[in-house]
């Protein structure tokens, strides 16, 4: 077991110089990196610099060139262009997207391959950490299974620099938030790709953004990705007034398309927000399944209602006593580790599954569009215009036609890519066309299972605006924190014991109420007298009215302070003009979201036992 007291002594990041190593002597680095791709230059003349405690976030479109650019990096692919330095003796190991498995009888047969082969100590430690069977058929493993032998291999490896491809990706919560520890204590460098905003947030400290062929560099986190990218796309808006007509039609479609997406998203967020609320007047109190007595109007509106819902396998009980009446429009989210019975659960909402007792009735109206994680259902050989519209230039989208290339453009295709062959996509391509495949039906009902795996940043901006948008109800499984919290109205959280939580909001609200039934229990005295009962309370003290009055204020104070902060931040001159500024505005960062969080969650009790006292 020394491989894990050796991961226990890891240093936290808080406790490294605050990002001043950042800009230290690289360990890894290319210069001048360029590679041809078909007729052309996927990219060229990229200066990439990884120092030995970098936290990189490597953002980019679908289609950049991300995966090709991490293994160009690990040394597996040679470029047409440039010079890769290492230090001697770094070890660079690179977690792919989709690890090959093929030739492997075992799991543990792939995470002990190769002449590299990680230590079997190691590895069988990491597994039983992250919740892994390595004696599991590598054949028969499911993307979760084979994702989790991955990461034990290459996180017992003791990598120095570590090359993460949509980590992520097939993980449930549990494990996802195990990894955030994991490299939270690591104390070599990594760089990662991720469509997981909270991930991203969470863990990063430097930005590489690949951009059109180019590469920038921010020396911030994923949090200020946004505000950074805002300001460059305006001063290269600024710029375009002295380009000519097409390329500013271009970098007008560029901005317009995604930032302006962005701001919009804003308004949607808030009325979300409005739905949230008039969902939570609609359930019990919390922690029960039942809905308080409707109107005709609700009833009326009722498009699924489940009453008493039972699920079983043998002796174990998957769904218990599962009670809800969804709403024309509603945005359910169902979450929980997987086996905790997401896919069950879904199953008996939507009619594939018959439950053991208990009624699930379903409008007859019901016109489903299933959207499920294999994006097996596009022949590979056909082009895009052929999945889209048949092969013509017209297609129907929700009953009205319009060209296929307009209609690309909205899910952020360009124009060129309308003759290309699906197998030429790549993985987030494919799910964006499946997604404007399926949007292009009349549906009132929309079933997502995973939509996030391999899409890109700005695809799930526009995801979350399509959904925001559509009529019809959704229901959503998905690991995807950031996601579920810009989108779902209700969230369903299962913890495999077949209870079924019910609340009005996103993944952060669920995390919150179940926060206080997950605190270890304090061991009682051995024969200690028992406390005496305590005084009935009828209303809030003084203290926490006045908290709960102020709080919001406060919490809006600081929502602002930290707005202003990562905006400055987002200055790429800043930290080479002024370093000193730079670190103080991260920990003034730091500190107000540390402070937002203890105001935010102090404000849910009070507002809980408010509630509660009536």
């Amino acid at each position: 077991m020394a491989f894990v007291k050796a991961r226990a002594d890891m240093v936290e990041p808080a406790a490294l110089p605050p990002y001043g190593r950042a800009m230290a002597a690289p360990i890894l680095s290319y210069e001048e990196l360029g590679l041809i791709q078909g007729s052309g230059w996927l990219f060229q003349g990229l200066d990439i610099h990884v120092g030995e405690r970098d936290r990189l976030a490597l953002i980019g479109r679908n289609g950049a060139g991300k995966t090709t650019l991490l293994k160009l990096l690990a040394g597996q692919i040679d470029p047409d262009r440039g010079r890769r330095t290492i230090v001697p003796g770094t070890r660079v190991i690179l977690l792919e997207q989709e690890p090959d498995l093929a030739g492997h009888e075992t799991l543990r047969a792939y995470a002990l391959s190769g002449a590299d082969a990680p230590p079997a100590h190691a590895v069988e430690a990491i597994a039983d950490q992250i919740g892994i069977d390595l004696d599991r058929p590598a054949n028969t493993a499911s993307g979760g299974e084979r994702r989790r032998a991955a990461i034990a291999r290459a996180l017992a490896m003791e990598p120095d620099v570590l090359l993460l491809d949509e980590p992520t990706n097939h993980l449930d919560l549990g494990a996802i938030e195990w990894l955030e520890d994991w490299l939270k204590r690591f104390t070599g460098a990594f760089v990662v790709i991720s469509h997981d905003r909270t991930f991203l947030t969470r863990l990063t400290r430097q930005t590489l953004w690949l951009d059109r062929g180019a590469i920038r560099r921010a020396e911030i986190g994923f949090g200020g990705f946004d505000a950074w990218t805002e300001k460059v796309y305006a001063e290269e808006e600024r710029a375009a007034d002295k380009l000519d007509a097409k390329l500013k039609l271009e970098l007008h479609w560029l901005q317009r398309g995604v930032t302006a997406r962005r701001k919009r998203n804003q308004g949607r967020l808030a009325k979300l927000g409005e739905m949230r609320a008039a969902r939570r007047e609609m359930l019990g109190p919390p922690g029960t399944a039942k809905l308080t007595i409707g109107t005709d109007d609700v009833r009326t509106r009722t498009v699924i209602d489940a009453a008493g819902v039972n699920k079983a396998y043998g002796d174990r009980r998957i769904i218990r006593d599962f009670t809800l009446r969804i709403q024309r429009g509603d945005r359910i989210g169902i979450v929980g580790a997987n086996g905790a019975g997401k896919s069950t659960l879904l199953k008996l909402l939507t009619g594939e599954l018959a439950p053991d007792s208990g009624t699930v009735k379903r409008a007859q109206t019901l016109d489903a569009v299933i959207i499920d994680q294999q994006r097996s259902l596009m022949a590979p050989e056909k082009t895009v215009r052929q999945v889209l519209a048949d092969g013509g230039d017209w297609m129907e989208v929700l009953g009205v036609k319009k060209h296929v290339v307009g209609y690309l453009k909205d899910f952020l295709f360009e124009p060129g890519l309308i003759d290309a062959r699906v197998g030429t996509l790549s993985g987030g391509e494919r799910s964006r066309l499946l997604l404007a495949r399926e949007f292009a039906r009349r549906s009132n009902l929309l079933v997502m299972d995973e939509p996030t795996n391999d899409l890109d940043l700005e695809t799930l901006d526009l995801l979350q605006e399509v959904i925001a948008d559509y009529d019809g109800t959704v229901l959503i499984v998905s690991h995807d924190r950031d996601f579920l919290d810009r989108t779902v109205t209700v969230t369903l959280g299962l913890d495999g014991s077949g209870k079924v939580d019910i609340v009005a909001g996103g993944y952060e609200d669920w995390e919150r109420r179940r926060a206080p039934k997950t605190e270890a229990k304090k061991p009682s005295a051995a024969r200690a007298a028992p406390p005496p009962p305590p005084t009935p309370r009828t209303k809030l003290s003084y203290k926490d009215q006045r908290d709960l009055d102020l709080l919001p204020g406060e919490i809006a104070t600081l929502d602002q302070a930290i707005a202003r902060d990562e905006t400055a931040l987002a200055d790429p001159d800043l930290y080479s003009r002024d370093p000193a500024r730079f670190d103080t505005l991260m920990k003034a960062v730091e500190a107000a979201r540390a402070r937002k969080e203890a105001a935010e969650t102090r404000w849910l009790e009070l507002a809980e036992m408010a509630e509660a006292l009536g």
